[in-house]
């Protein structure tokens, strides 16, 4: 257990890759380093059979049209294909300047888009991939998924080093494999922040608070990996990033999100899907009232200037 949970918090990778390659302001830089970034993005890309059912209108870059990303923060072993145990989604105003973020808890009980079935909803990359388990959360929020981040966790800690740590506000001391966390303003290496990101049983909210604090550090990545500071370990940014992310983005989407959308960081909103545990033969899941789920569909909606209907 403690190593599932270990893993899960390198999803923040894709954050940090995507996220420093689009915010370094690809141009501003020396040739060798725009060539670095160009070859990461590229080692990063993978191309998937997906187009959202959702979106009605292209994407445009140039004309801002609002974006959604999903995250997926995938434990995936050697003859195993994983399960997606971190799933965060983003929805980017270039527009508002803002960003909006919603952790969909794992144990979340919806159809797994495909086949026909309910089921986890983490459950939906073991049978699917990457296409499915967009197709299952664009189902589940009733939002356009447009873009994908797939993160291999095996390796939170070295993009934290590699921007030379990050800072959060802890909002309550405790102590968590042997490490102790005092309340307040705090920086955390790569190793420190596996462990805040990975505590549960202390936190009286429990996953929904490990949620929180995994949002923290993406938070707190981003506006790192923003920073010129962070620029003196951009080779190992990048070595670290080129290893463990895969996106449908490409470099020039990249490029063009750096230009019409960085400003999006300035706000990021932290949303929350709330619902009951119970087990259902003898299974564990969480049962999200459709009211709960609306309410969070038609915030997303309106941020990605999209018409909010409770119509799935």
């Amino acid at each position: 257990m403690r190593a599932k949970r270990r893993k899960k918090k390198k999803w923040l990778r894709w954050l940090a890759g995507v996220f420093v390659v689009l915010l370094l302001g690809v141009g501003v830089f020396s040739y060798s380093i725009y060539h670095n970034l160009k070859q990461t993005a590229n080692e990063m890309h993978e191309k998937v059979n997906w187009k959202s059912k959702k979106r009605q209108e292209e994407v445009s870059f140039e004309r801002k049209t609002p974006i959604s990303i999903l995250l997926m923060g995938v434990d995936e072993r050697k003859g195993d294909k994983g399960r997606a145990d971190t799933l965060i989604v983003l929805t980017v105003n270039p527009n508002k300047q803002s960003i909006e973020m919603v952790s969909v808890p794992r144990d979340t009980r919806t159809e797994i888009i495909g086949k026909g079935m309910q089921d986890k909803i983490n459950h939906s990359y073991a049978f699917g991939g990457v296409e499915m388990t967009m197709a299952t959360v664009e189902h589940f929020l009733d939002i356009p998924i447009d873009y994908y981040i797939k993160v291999n966790m095996e390796s939170f800690r070295d993009i934290v080093d590699a921007v030379g740590g990050v800072t959060v506000n802890n909002p309550f001391a405790f102590t968590y494999g042997g490490t102790y966390f005092p309340k307040g303003e705090i920086t955390l290496n790569g190793e420190e922040a596996l462990k805040y990101s990975r505590m549960r049983k202390e936190d009286p909210r429990g996953d929904f608070g490990r949620q929180d604090r995994q949002k923290q550090i993406i938070q707190a990545i981003i506006e790192k990996g923003a920073s010129f500071s962070s620029l003196t370990n951009y080779s190992d940014v990048l070595a670290a990033i080129g290893k463990n992310i895969k996106t449908n983005l490409t470099f020039e989407d990249m490029k063009e999100i750096q230009a019409n959308y960085k400003d999006a960081r300035k706000q990021i909103k932290q949303l929350h899907i709330n619902g009951q545990g119970t087990k259902i033969n003898g299974i564990y899941y969480l049962l999200v009232p459709d009211s709960e789920r609306t309410a969070i569909s038609n915030e997303l909606k309106e941020h990605l200037e999209l018409s909010a209907t409770a119509s799935r």
